[in-house]
């Protein structure tokens, strides 16, 4: 696949550059410039990354580095089997829990919420930082829902990370889960009082908190290209009816 003559592999990380020096130095070049371009392209164009992704895996298979790379491109194309196996691969490599939290939701992925509850009480979230820690709560929440269980879902997000009004990476998308978690209750009220508080705390802009507090809200918006585009077809047609004779005008113009 094409990589752009800027992208050198300089790019990442120093812990997988680190990673990469057990490779001869112009294959541990184009593995890193795979890399780059799967990190590039991993929200925008999944399918690209998972290619790019693929192409490094294939040189670069033994790398722990690469194989975590590979399945989280897996996973953002809901290749969930796929990219379990990588991330199990990776954490053979390193040893490292990290990962634990994606791998529950793969079995999410997968149509087996009660693995991923399983792993949710196993001696490994322990281990992970306060990070993976809420990472670990947001998916055992997601898997109470998958089962109907709402009621058990809104519990599970209830922690001193929800009731804090310290403002950390994971806040934003933990109260948007609780307002979500709420509404499908059908607890409306304390839906909205959430979500504004997933408002407050998203500044990255990583959740669509305020499009679903306006929805609660009442309001509609309307694509400004689209009512552009309405107004012209409206003019147009105005027009096509004034310059259009009636039938009677048509027939008195040709008896004249």
């Amino acid at each position: 696949m094409p990589i752009p003559e800027e992208v050198t592999g300089d790019e990442i990380d120093k812990d997988v550059r680190q990673e990469l020096q057990s490779l001869p130095k112009t294959l541990a070049e184009d593995v890193a410039r795979n890399l780059v371009m799967v990190a590039r392209l991993l929200d925008e164009d999944p399918e690209a990354a998972y290619g790019y992704s693929r192409v490094a895996l294939r040189l670069a298979s033994r790398v722990a580095a690469v194989r975590e790379a590979a399945g989280f491109a897996a996973y953002a194309n809901q290749k969930y089997s796929e990219a379990l196996a990588e991330f199990r691969a990776a954490r053979r490599m390193t040893g490292s829990v990290e990962l634990w939290p994606v791998m529950a939701d793969c079995e999410r992925g997968l149509g087996r919420p009660e693995k991923a509850l399983d792993m949710a009480g196993a001696p490994e979230v322990h281990k992970l930082d306060k990070a993976g820690q809420v990472e670990m709560r947001l998916v055992a929440a997601g898997a109470r829902r998958d089962m109907g269980q709402l009621d058990a879902a809104i519990v599970t997000l209830q922690s001193p990370e929800l009731a804090s009004n310290s403002v950390q990476p994971w806040t934003a998308r933990l109260r948007y889960a609780y307002a979500d978690a709420l509404l499908a209750a059908g607890r409306e009220q304390e839906a909205r009082e959430w979500f504004a508080k997933a408002v407050e705390s998203d500044r990255d802009g990583s959740t669509d908190a305020s499009d679903r507090l306006a929805e609660l809200d009442g309001v509609d918006f309307v694509d400004a290209l689209d009512e552009d585009e309405s107004e012209d077809e409206s003019e147009d047609e105005a027009g096509d009816s004034r310059g259009a004779p009636s039938d009677d005008e048509a027939e008195g113009d040709g008896k004249g």
